[in-house]
């Protein structure tokens, strides 16, 4: 396990994930009006944001805040926010994609930058980190909406081409252009996922001793809690005894 599934684990062992409720809401609110403004307001129509929505609930977002940030993509004076992606290294050579959405593209650069240099690492150039990784489809499921076998045969027979099954829950990858195809399917057999997204998939995992997780995991923290980061991608790997210490 490498990268951000690593550092979703760590946040969700510290109970993070609560602490951050409204945070993790403004950022979905903010990909489903993108998700709308770019095609229709309507899911049906629209794979992008039916995948919002999909993340969005998984969170336990309600229906309200989902529907107000639809609607925003409709108004007149709604804001405009345009799609960013930052590549750079951070601690021990780990490579990092952070993927933004934002109106002030001046402002989100200074503060991932900030967040590397503070943090040992530092920005590069567009492509320079993105070729160590695959684009693909990720779709994830609790543990218990199936056996790992029936998830295999759902995940193949809708198109994924990779379906595992570990202690945390059901991995399903995919093809991106299989994407939508992949997610719908399984949803009407299985309901919400708990993640749905295109990912960045590390060709190669960097190991990070102890002296440099905690680090890591700082930098991973600040560019998590900036308001305009999305998604983060990092190809790095920690020991599970390492990890148990951090999260002690």
């Amino acid at each position: 396990m490498a990268g951000h599934s690593q550092f979703s684990n760590i946040m969700h062992r510290k109970g993070r994930q609560d602490a951050k409720r409204a945070k993790v809401f403004a950022k979905h609110a903010r990909e489903i009006t993108v998700a709308a403004k770019m095609g229709t307001p309507d899911p049906a129509m629209n794979a992008r944001l039916r995948g919002s929505i999909i993340a969005a609930r998984a969170d336990n977002m309600p229906k309200d805040n989902i529907e107000r940030a639809i609607k925003k993509a409709t108004a007149a004076d709604g804001e405009n926010f345009e799609e960013v992606r930052y590549e750079g290294y951070g601690p021990s050579g780990i490579a990092l994609i952070v993927e933004a959405l934002t109106d002030n593209r001046n402002r989100t650069a200074a503060e991932v930058r900030s967040a590397f240099t503070k943090h040992g690492g530092n920005l590069a150039e567009t492509g320079s980190v993105s070729f160590m990784f695959d684009r693909i489809g990720m779709i994830k499921f609790a543990a218990d909406v199936a056996s790992g076998d029936d998830m295999f045969e759902a995940a193949l027979e809708a198109g994924a081409s990779e379906a595992d099954t570990n202690d945390y829950g059901h991995e399903i990858v995919c093809d991106p252009d299989d994407f939508s195809d992949v997610r719908d399917a399984l949803v009407e057999k299985f309901g919400d996922p708990t993640s749905a997204m295109l990912d960045w998939r590390p060709q190669n995992s960097v190991p990070v001793d102890e002296d440099s997780a905690g680090t890591v995991i700082k930098l991973m923290g600040v560019l998590d809690d900036n308001d305009d980061v999305q998604r983060i991608a990092a190809n790095f790997d920690i020991s599970e005894d390492v990890l148990e210490r951090l999260s002690a």
